[in-house]
């Protein structure tokens, strides 16, 4: 148990600006045992954006209610991933091989393509919340948490680090099916909750399994496309692919859960 809380605590605070002690014995193949938390980071980040929404939406509108959460989140990671959506995009959009895109992927100036990308996907991300139900709405920001990190251990699980070094190590490398089961459960559970939730407040079971399409529909097409790309002009994943990968996949289940609520 001492260790699995070790794993727990370097997965916080690689993930989010919230303390955790130093680790003098830290070894890099502890990283890879620690991926079996990285949803779970994602539910305490989710519950953090939810939570200030429910609190916000009591004394302002839920555009700026959802605004709040959005920021929460943000400040929380430290636009961890937010800087690898804007790095993949300047890479894979400004390179032309694979030693090109690492090396705009590592320069720390925002350029046209990473500008772009890391606007549309946080005004997307804000009008897509904004559609949705008030009561809902904090519920799908733990699942799509989650669930965004859950497919970039699925991701790490599929693929080969592309770099053997760069500002993104250390990154866990090796994914045991054992911590890919764990994973899968902290992935999964904020999902089955919300499923159980709608079915308790009358909702018809065609109606949910109508949800689960629309959700993963989406999810799965941005994963396989995400992955293909950067298996082409890469080989593999790197940190900031893991981070667009995360953005990419929230985006997506906001958006199948949107189009679920205008068509119940």
């Amino acid at each position: 148990m001492q260790k699995q809380w070790k794993y727990f605590l370097l997965a916080l605070g690689f993930f989010t600006r919230i303390p955790v002690p130093n680790f003098t014995d830290f070894k890099e193949s502890d990283l890879n045992h620690s991926t079996k938390y990285f949803p779970l980071i994602g539910i305490i980040v989710g519950l953090v954006g939810a939570g200030s929404y429910v609190i916000s939406a009591q004394f302002l509108p839920q555009t700026v209610a959802v605004l709040i959460s959005m920021v929460a989140t943000i400040y929380l990671t430290g636009a961890f991933h937010e800087d690898g959506l804007a790095d993949s995009a300047d890479g894979i959009g400004g390179g032309w091989t694979r030693e090109q895109i690492l090396t705009i992927m590592q320069d720390s100036r925002l350029g046209t393509y990473g500008a772009v990308a890391l606007f549309l996907a946080l005004f997307a991300k804000f009008q897509l919340l904004n559609s949705l139900n008030h009561y809902l709405l904090p519920f799908a920001l733990v699942t799509g948490h989650a669930l965004s990190r859950l497919s970039t251990v699925y991701v790490m699980a599929t693929l080969s680090y592309s770099k053997p070094e760069g500002k993104a190590k250390p990154l866990a490398t090796q994914i045991c099916l054992v911590d890919l089961a764990v994973a899968s459960v902290f992935g999964l559970l904020p999902f089955f909750a919300m499923i159980s939730l709608l079915v308790a407040n009358n909702h018809l079971l065609s109606i949910v399994i109508n949800l689960v399409l629309m959700v993963l529909i989406p999810m799965l097409l941005s994963w396989f496309w995400w992955r293909h790309k950067i298996y082409k002009w890469l080989g593999g994943y790197t940190g900031d692919t893991l981070g667009a990968m995360q953005q990419i996949i929230e985006l997506a289940f906001y958006f199948g859960l949107t189009v679920w609520s205008y068509n119940v």
